[in-house]
This record gives C-alpha cells, structure tokens and sequence, in this order.
C-alpha cells in the first residue's frame, strides 16, 4: 500500500514522543512493502534538533507554509491507498479537509493523544487538529489509547469505525546495549517535562532519592524548568535522542514510568518507554492505571507502586528479583508489542474497514466546536 501521512514530527523526536512511534512504525511497514510518505511542518523548535532525515521505503516531505504544500500532497494523494491525519498536526484541519475530499481508498484519522483531546472537548476547548464536523468524515479513527477511549470517539466525535493502535518497540533499536558510566542510574527516568506528571514524579523519583542518599537517580528529558526541585543525588540529561535510548536505558538497574494525568484517567494507555524500556532488558516500575495488566502482568513483568515506600521497596529488590522481571517483559514485548505487531495491527484494522463492513451511525446531531 501507498500510505500518505500529515503528523507531528517523525524528523525530530525533541519533546514529542510522536517522532519514535512512526520511526518504528514506518521501518516495519517498509519492511512488509509498503510506501510511506510523510507530510511535516518544517519548524524551528523541531529543526533545530532533527535527528532523522529520510523515512525506508518513502519519503519525509517539509513544508514550511500549507499552500506552498498543496501540489505536491494533492499528487500524491491521488494514488493513495491511505490517507492519515494525526492529532497535533499543526495543519490538522486544512489536511483533514484535503484527505476527505481526496480519492484516497481509506481516510483515517489517528489520535496519538486521545486523552488528552477528550478532556479538552469536555471542558469545551477547541484543538487544532479536529474541525466543527468532529471525526464522522473519516472511514477510520485510529487510537493510541484503548478501552473506553474508543467508545468516546464514536459517541462524542462522531467516528464511525474506531480501532486501537498502541505504541511499540523496534527490536533493531531497542535491544540490551553496553552501560555507559554517566547514565548508570539506581533508578532513571526518561521524559519530557509536564505539569501534570510532577506530583507523581514527586512521589516515585524525587522522594526516594531524598529517602536514599547513597543511590544514583537520573533523569533524562528536556523543557525542565529551573524550579525543579533537584537534589544532590538527582542527574540530569538533557534530551536524549533515540539512539541514546538503549544505553540510556541499559545503564538502568531500574527505570520509572510515570503516566500523563489524562491518559492515566482514562486507562489503556501504555506508552511507548514502556515497551522500548523493557525490549532494552531493563525492569520497569510505573504508576498504576487501568488495563496495565493487558500489557504487562503487575508483580512479575512489571513493578506498580503508589507511594514513596513503595518505591523505594522496588529499588530495594535484589539483582535477582528485578532480573527476573527485565527477562519477563522483554519476553513479552518481543511476542506482543514490536513494531511489526503494530505494523500488522494497522493493516489489518485497514483491511476490515476496506471490506466494508456497516459502519456505526453518528450519534453527534451538532458542530462540535469552533474550527
């Protein structure tokens, strides 16, 4: 198939994690003989830490203004077995507009932030992504989140056909690496900056390296501000481009996963570190939120804590104990969530939605919100 994609960013992975799952995703597809071509907004912010210039079997296209882009993606959309548009495509509703009124074969909507466009529609904030007509256009609306989340869609966007698409690891990248001192680290944490996580951040990270002096703890991310609350023993890495990954990880005797507020609140929302984290062979501790379990089994692929003591007891478990939960889940992630799972996943969504099966009416009887 010919895929024709408007994202975020797959060229730069600074401050988005958008830009490592289409990386993976898009290396799969090729290896399964698909074409992809990716549409992005050339920005500063992103091109001043670009870490990818050209995408296996297609082709990253920059434009730096929307109609400087319509000849060429009207092209291109003219042979197109897909056309998709992401949440956070900063022309979301100009390319939704084209996609829809284009021949494509499928039209598809991915929503890489579901949780997040949900709780602003609750609180009767526009996006800039989706338009007054919500998602009832599309003949597909991928999520990264799960559970609930789909039925939201149907009832509060519109989408007719709704389907899971969760992140993943790409075995060929994420894999045990060699350690590397300046990232050795008792416990780590890889992410960027958020309001949002900070309390849990608190909870999990910083309170345990005040609990235990004695231990190393870093964190790599960017858009940290100068207001964090650092102690001695806390590290600091600025952002870390995906090939730092593995040795950032593999440098880990634990890592920390922390959940986004919203996607936490809505469950089925395992985020991409989770399953590079684990394919690079390090044990994982996480907050809790639902559906954990149907991507890890808590206690023994995954470690859970909800307080302070908790995380510290995790730290305290011998080389031993977290050995076996590192070998568990990478056995896991290595059977269910690659990128070339999540390459099938997709074509077979695709493919259900071209046998044209009777899609769900719109229950959506007005405008959504301003475009």
């Amino acid at each position: 198939m010919k895929l024709v994609i408007f994202g975020l960013s797959i060229s730069s992975s600074w401050g988005n994690g958008h830009a490592t799952l289409w990386r993976g995703l898009c290396n799969a597809l090729a290896r399964r003989g698909h074409h992809v071509m990716f549409f992005e907004r050339d920005v500063p912010y992103y091109a001043a830490h670009r870490d990818l210039t050209e995408i296996p079997g297609g082709a990253l296209h920059l434009y730096t203004g929307w109609t400087e882009l319509l000849p060429l993606a009207a092209r291109h959309l003219a042979d197109a077995d897909v056309a998709i548009v992401t949440s956070y495509c900063p022309d979301g509703i100009q390319a939704s507009d084209l996609v829809l009124d284009s021949p494509a074969k499928l039209r598809v909507f991915y929503d890489l932030d579901t949780p997040v466009t949900l709780a602003r529609l609750a609180a009767g904030e526009p996006t800039t992504y989706i338009g007054p007509r919500g998602l009832a256009d599309f003949d597909l609306v991928l999520s990264y989140t799960g559970g609930a989340t789909l039925s939201e869609l149907r009832t509060r966007l519109g989408a007719r056909r709704t389907a899971p698409l969760y992140g993943s690891a790409d075995p060929a990248v994420h894999r045990p690496t060699a350690r590397v001192p300046h990232y050795r680290a008792d416990l780590s944490y890889l992410g960027t900056y958020a309001e949002d996580r900070q309390n849990a951040l608190s909870t999990l990270f910083i309170d345990p390296a005040r609990n235990r002096p004695d231990l190393r703890f870093v964190i790599g991310g960017a858009q940290y501000p100068q207001s964090f609350p650092w102690t001695d023993n806390i590290f600091f890495v600025r952002h870390l481009p995906p090939v730092e990954h593995p040795a950032f990880y593999s440098s880990s005797r634990l890592t920390l996963n922390i959940t986004r507020r919203a996607m936490a609140e809505m469950g089925y929302c395992p985020s991409g570190r989770l399953f590079e984290a684990a394919a690079c062979g390090v044990p994982i501790l996480s907050d809790a939120w639902e559906g954990l379990e149907s991507f890890f089994t808590p206690g023994s692929e995954i470690l859970v804590a909800g307080s302070s003591a908790e995380a510290v007891n995790a730290i305290s478990l011998s080389d031993e104990e977290l050995g076996r939960v590192s070998r568990a889940a990478r056995e896991r992630v290595l059977a269910e969530h690659t990128a070339d799972q999540r390459a099938k996943d997709l074509e077979d969504a695709l493919d259900a939605a071209l046998a044209g099966d009777p899609a769900r009416p719109s229950t959506v009887a007005m405008p959504l919100m301003e475009a």
